[in-house]
């Protein structure tokens, strides 16, 4: 009887199949602080087809699949649980029609962020989510990703228009269509996506891209306080100025960005911002909104429109988490992730400073606060059990203070591992019907097993 290694070989090539410890040992983490598993082995798929071959062999051999994409994950999703099988999706990387007229892509899943936004400017065209690092569309697609300028554009899942999936059987579907909108069936699109690699896996993604803007004009506002800060961002959304990005980023962190990229930026809390239209309506509203948050306090407001000087104003918000971790070798990283209503946005902020404040870390809160989305960064000794169990204690304050005031356990890292734990709380009755739904279409909970959501025995 052959062996699963030498089953894969047999339905894809020997070239598609890997038990390299490197590979391994490269498969079996991602950027969380959530403890490696090494899979059995590695598989690189080409298409929609090897996908299919490969869930028929997990069949055979009783082992679950793991979809990894680039890695960059923030809560585990990647990481296996239990023997099984880790599905690369690097060499499944093409983009395979820009449709222009459409304003539609079709891409296979291992296309990055950045891979795609370098094909689409040929078309005078972009792809609007940008949770900041390179991840893969696909990657994206299953945590339903976010980022900076989802306060204008929204978030992944209003990006997608049509999903080609491989279910756990091995049988290849499709969720949507290239129409704009439909009333027909139920919306497949918004299961799929951020369901975690649970429900099937991705092969082919067509998603919604714009027009680059005419003008783009970027700025940093300085504030007093943060409550100040906040209080600014909610007048301007109140006021209905067009903000493409809004990004609050606290002192500790202007500190660390300072330090890592390069930069002088005062060191108070500072909005990150980005509008974007036509030259003379953008000036009207940059008008409008410097008179907005000079009643809130606003010390000092510079803009950028040449860019090169945009650029390196984003670099510093992107790299944050990144300067983190340069400033504390050894250590490994936690990102808090909830996101809340507008309205509670302020005291929501001013809660997770106390709730640093209070701890044993220098933290530093960042986030997409145009959507009520937050952050807190702070690095932790891994070694250490103290500072593990309070490190755990701190994003679960988080997390219960998020719930508390009708928001979220996570706004855009997803559940995977270190958010599982939440969804009764925050789902109550309707984790029932999730529930239902992964037993249809995964009733062996092959699938990414114990993410999002867990099979009862």
């Amino acid at each position: 009887m052959s062996t699963l290694v030498e089953s894969l070989q047999e339905s894809l090539s020997t070239s598609q199949v890997s038990t390299n410890d490197t590979a391994r040992e490269l498969h079996s983490k991602d950027e969380s602080y959530h403890p490696p598993v090494t899979p059995e082995v590695v598989v690189y798929p080409y298409d929609a087809q090897d996908i299919s071959e490969i869930m028929k062999t997990a069949k055979q051999f009783h082992r679950s699949v793991y979809p990894f994409g680039l890695g960059s994950s923030l809560e585990g999703h990647v990481i296996p649980t239990e023997d099984g099988i880790s599905i690369d999706f690097s060499e499944m990387n093409r983009i395979i029609e820009v449709k222009e007229q459409d304003l539609l892509v079709k891409v296979q899943p291992g296309v990055t962020r950045t891979q795609l936004n370098k094909e689409l400017k040929k078309y005078g065209l972009f792809f609007t989510v940008d949770p900041g690092a390179d991840a893969t569309i696909g990657g994206m697609a299953a945590t339903n990703a976010s980022g900076t300028s989802s306060v204008r554009y929204g978030i992944m899942r209003d990006q997608v228009r049509d999903l080609e999936v491989v279910l756990a059987d091995g049988s290849i579907m499709h969720t949507g269509n290239l129409a704009a909108k439909s009333s027909s069936g139920y919306n497949l699109n918004g299961l799929f996506i951020g369901s975690e690699g649970t429900l099937g896996c991705f092969t082919e993604l067509t998603l919604n891209v714009h027009g680059i803007p005419e003008h783009i004009v970027a700025g940093r506002a300085v504030f007093p306080t943060i409550d100040k800060a906040v209080e600014a961002v909610v007048s301007t959304l109140h006021a209905g100025v067009p903000i493409a990005r809004c990004e609050l980023v606290d002192e500790p962190s202007v500190k660390k960005a300072n330090e890592f990229s390069d930069t002088n930026y005062p060191i108070q809390p500072t909005l990150f911002l980005e509008f974007h239209g036509n030259e003379a309506g953008l000036n009207q509203d940059l008008e409008f909104m410097k008179e907005i948050i000079k009643d809130h306090g606003c010390k000092k407001i510079e803009f950028e429109q040449d860019n090169a000087a945009r650029n390196k104003l984003w670099e510093a918000r992107h790299n944050l988490a990144y300067a983190y971790v340069h400033g504390a070798p050894g250590k490994k990283m936690m990102v808090t992730d909830v996101c809340v209503p507008i309205s509670e946005l302020a005291e929501a902020i001013k809660h997770a400073r106390k709730v640093v404040d209070a701890s044993m870390f220098e933290g530093g809160i960042a986030g997409h606060v145009g959507d009520g989305n937050y952050h807190i960064i702070l690095m932790f000794d891994s070694s250490s059990n103290e500072e593990i169990q309070a490190a755990a204690k701190l994003n679960e304050e988080i997390v219960k203070y998020a719930l508390a005031v009708g928001g979220t356990c996570t706004g855009e890292h997803g559940v995977g591992l270190g958010k599982q734990k939440y969804q009764a709380e925050e789902h109550g009755e309707s984790l029932f019907v999730m529930e239902k739904i992964k037993q249809a279409l995964d009733p062996e909970s092959r699938l990414n097993p114990f993410k999002l959501v867990q099979l009862k025995e």
